[in-house]
């Protein structure tokens, strides 16, 4: 019996992931708002029927697809902040892994990127706690750096918000740059990054 809920489980697994990856899909070409679930299921090979069975709508599908792009995001960037070396270097590293991250998950940033204002208030709101959490990790990581000593919670709330603004300015940027130039963006985010650092450490002055 466990074997068969087990199997069956793998498989209602499967097919939820299959929805997600064919609803991102569709949305290369068109809004959340604008996708039918006939569409999607339609790309599965699944009845209307059993996409209920894993989301209670197309709003629902969109949280969950906000949570697969930026849900890992989440870690990755804060276990970077929170690594040894200068700043220039984890500074470094952060903007190469943002490049890395559009380079392997393009349709993930293109839907953050046009549902972030979108016409689904669900799933802006879902970015907008994503990012939101994102801003508290980040302001965690920057009140262990010995340079944020004596600022107070909502300055590094404030720093932290403008990095993650502008690391998510920087994956759209990222999204649309050839790949022959990409090293030179790289370059140019780290640089403007780095201004961002300069102008951290007189804010309070």
């Amino acid at each position: 019996m466990s074997h068969t809920l087990g199997v069956r489980q793998a498989q209602k697994q499967k097919t939820r992931q299959a929805l997600l990856d064919a609803a991102l899909e569709l949305l290369e070409d068109q809004s959340l708002s604008s996708l039918g679930l006939r569409e999607v299921t339609r790309a599965v090979g699944v009845t209307p029927t059993a996409f209920y069975r894993h989301f209670d709508s197309t709003a629902d599908l969109g949280v969950a697809l906000v949570e697969e792009a930026l849900g890992s995001l989440h870690a990755m960037i804060t276990t970077l902040l929170n690594t040894t070396g200068s700043n220039e270097e984890r500074l470094g590293r952060t903007v190469e892994l943002i490049a890395r991250h559009v380079r392997t998950h393009p349709s993930h940033v293109r839907f953050i990127a046009r549902e972030r204002h979108g016409g689904v208030q669900r799933v802006r709101e879902a970015i907008g706690g994503q990012l939101a959490r994102f801003t508290e990790e980040v302001a965690e990581a920057l009140a262990a750096d010995p340079e944020s000593a004596g600022w107070s919670r909502d300055d590094l709330r404030m720093l932290a918000w403008h990095h993650v603004q502008l690391m998510l300015t920087t994956a759209c940027v990222f999204l649309e740059t050839p790949q022959e130039d990409m090293d030179a963006a790289v370059d140019l985010t780290t640089r403007q990054l780095r201004l961002v650092q300069l102008g951290r450490k007189h804010w309070l002055d």
